[in-house]
């Protein structure tokens, strides 16, 4: 099983500045890191994830990126597929689309203009909707929220297919990757979390008459902390996502730590990951050479 290790920019990320922007994809490149991701809040500090991914395509040659995740409800399918499959040609397949409802957040579900009930019915009509955008060469459909008429989106992606990444660990959303998604990237989980959800996201792949998700398309976003201490506004950010567990249970709380987590992840399924610092260094250069020192290793 191919091993998989990127980078990802959080949603309270400072690394907005075009110079420290590119001196971190380039050095993600040179140091033989997969993917580079960045995360989506409209209230939040970091770049939009469409703006960013096009500038980091243009910045590299091998490097993949995708969002972490993409809100979907609330955005037109169409032009979104058209956004995605232009980001895959112009940087020759690197893309990896990753989608979610979004943020609990009332801000948020009024950014994208909707109501939180509705965010589920609107994911499970655009996501389908735009696979076949993506992989049909037209396209009509009549559905609750979008009617269309011999709709094409061209060019097509180069990746055949474009694989759809979805985020989420509660019981409808795994439902929801198995009947819809090509790989699971989580957050704010555990070891025991993916063990026990890799058999559930199959079961649902089979019951939707769909084959089970690649074993190589399990990933991980692990959020890391690089001074040992877990501050306190992640502390309640985990407290409030799953309050049954504790922040030290899913926050890295050293650098070192860092492969003997991920060792964890590889032995229950885990084959993708995407390391996230909560508070971002001064010395960008730095911290990425410590981390493929701890990590890179893994990869294969």
């Amino acid at each position: 099983m191919k091993i998989r290790i990127g980078f990802g920019l959080g949603t309270r990320s400072s690394a907005t500045d075009p110079k420290i922007l590119g001196k971190l994809a380039t050095s993600l490149e040179e140091l033989g890191f997969d993917s580079l991701w960045f995360s989506e809040r409209v209230s939040g500090t970091g770049l939009d994830p469409l703006v960013a991914m096009s500038w980091i395509a243009a910045r590299t040659e091998k490097l993949k990126f995708g969002p972490s995740v993409m809100v979907l409800p609330g955005r037109n399918p169409v032009l979104l597929a058209k956004s995605f499959a232009s980001l895959d040609r112009i940087s020759n397949g690197r893309v990896l689309p990753a989608f979610g409802l979004g943020a609990v957040n009332l801000a948020e579900h009024q950014a994208f203009g909707l109501e939180r009930k509705d965010r589920s019915p609107w994911f499970d009509e655009a996501l389908p909707l735009m696979r076949r955008l993506w992989e049909e060469d037209s396209v009509s459909h009549s559905g609750q929220r979008f009617q269309l008429t011999d709709v094409r989106v061209k060019p097509k992606p180069i990746q055949k297919p474009l694989d759809i990444w979805l985020g989420g660990i509660a019981p409808s959303e795994l439902k929801r990757v198995g009947r819809l998604g090509d790989g699971w990237l989580p957050s704010f989980c555990t070891p025991n979390d993916i063990a026990e959800a890799i058999p559930e996201i199959d079961k649902h792949s089979l019951s939707a008459n769909r084959e089970v998700i690649d074993r190589e398309h399990f990933g991980v976003l692990i959020i890391y902390s690089a001074d040992g201490s877990i501050p306190d506004q992640i502390v309640k950010a985990v407290q409030s996502r799953r309050p049954e567990i504790k922040a030290g249970e899913i926050i890295v709380q050293n650098r070192k730590e860092l492969s003997a987590r991920i060792q964890e992840f590889i032995e229950v399924g885990g084959s993708k990951f995407i390391l996230t610092p909560y508070v971002e260094p001064e010395d960008w250069e730095q911290e990425l050479s410590c981390l493929a020192e701890e990590t890179l290793h893994l990869q294969n």
